[in-house]
């Protein structure tokens, strides 16, 4: 098939379908008319192969969903030390935690023909998954696994299994758990199951009332924790899904008084240089490792030119601190 029969199937002028090939400017009408032709026909120009290299931009596109993240910088870290040594440079884009932001900037690399993405994501809606069906370069998603894409993930379930363990192992027998939003699939869903699967596997069960949501900031932390102890008798031991969110819980135990851990102990995932800080108890994740993997697995597609999907899953460590001593 060449360029005028593909037109004419696709039912847009020549002049439109080399805009399209060679990264110009189309309506969305006529972009979407010429790449169902593609999928339908399998059309490619011949020339395209010849092309390849030019169309390399050096340039990935790198997605975060906040820039005051320990975890983030690590994550960021990871990334650009592999791209720095294959010579591509980042574009980075914080979307504030706004999905929609996430939607319009995959919808944008998709049109300005970076080489590749790197996503950092927390939901994938309806809206992502439109965009993602349309993308035709290589996309590597950290931190949430989905379908059909190659991605870069941790052991959420684990970690926070682990972390309560630890405690009841402690002695804890009253939890409380401030898990992150549900609709995290990774930091809400699995690790608030971990923590629930520890539960179970010890025989024990969460008191009604105990178990809140918090978003991801040292404040809302707090509120959930000024929440769960307003009356007495209290938990003796807290699960937070973040070291954030513990932060904020730890700082409303030290105003009030309450001892940690002599009257409740407390753990956490992430490990962040502020668990250090504050003695709490939290699970390493390799964030730095899984930029250094997302853009190792990313590179490699680019190279290889190839979309099959590739998935990693990271572990993890458990860091012991003073917020978990055991009960004498």
């Amino acid at each position: 098939m060449n360029i005028t029969e593909f037109a004419k199937y696709a039912g847009v002028s020549k002049a439109a379908v080399s805009r399209y090939f060679n990264n110009g400017y189309l309506s969305e009408d006529k972009r979407a008319a010429i790449e169902r032709a593609i999928k339908e026909t399998g059309y490619a120009p011949s020339r395209m192969a010849h092309n390849a290299k030019k169309r390399i931009t050096k340039l990935v596109g790198v997605i975060l969903p906040k820039l005051s993240s320990d975890s983030i910088a690590r994550i960021t870290e990871g990334i650009s030390s592999v791209l720095a040594e294959n010579g591509y440079e980042m574009l980075l884009c914080n979307t504030a935690n706004d999905y929609k932001k996430e939607v319009d900037y995959l919808d944008l690399f998709r049109k300005q023909r970076v080489d590749g993405v790197i996503l950092l994501a927390s939901v994938f809606t309806p809206l992502h998954k439109a965009v993602l069906a349309k993308i035709d370069i290589p996309v590597v998603i950290v931190g949430q696994s989905y379908s059909g894409f190659s991605n870069i993930c941790h052991d959420d379930f684990g970690a926070a299994y682990t972390v309560t363990e630890h405690m009841i192992k402690n002695g804890a027998r009253r939890f409380a758990c401030i898990s992150a939003p549900q609709n995290d699939k990774a930091v809400g869903r699995d690790r608030t199951d971990g923590f629930m699967s520890a539960l179970a596997d010890y025989g024990m069960k969460i008191e009604k009332g105990n178990r809140v949501t918090a978003d991801f900031s040292t404040q809302s932390g707090y509120e959930r924790a000024k929440y769960l102890l307003r009356s007495a008798p209290y938990p003796d031991a807290f699960f937070c899904a973040t070291d954030t969110i513990a932060l904020g819980a730890m700082q409303y135990m030290y105003e009030t008084g309450i001892k940690i851990p002599d009257e409740i102990m407390i753990g956490a995932v992430g490990d962040s240089k502020l668990s250090r800080v504050i003695s709490l108890t939290s699970v390493h994740l390799h964030y730095r490792t899984a930029g250094i993997e997302a853009a190792n697995m990313l590179m490699s597609a680019v190279y290889k030119r190839d979309h099959i999907p590739r998935a990693m899953q990271l572990g993890f460590e458990l860091i012991e601190r003073g917020s978990t001593k055991a009960k004498m």
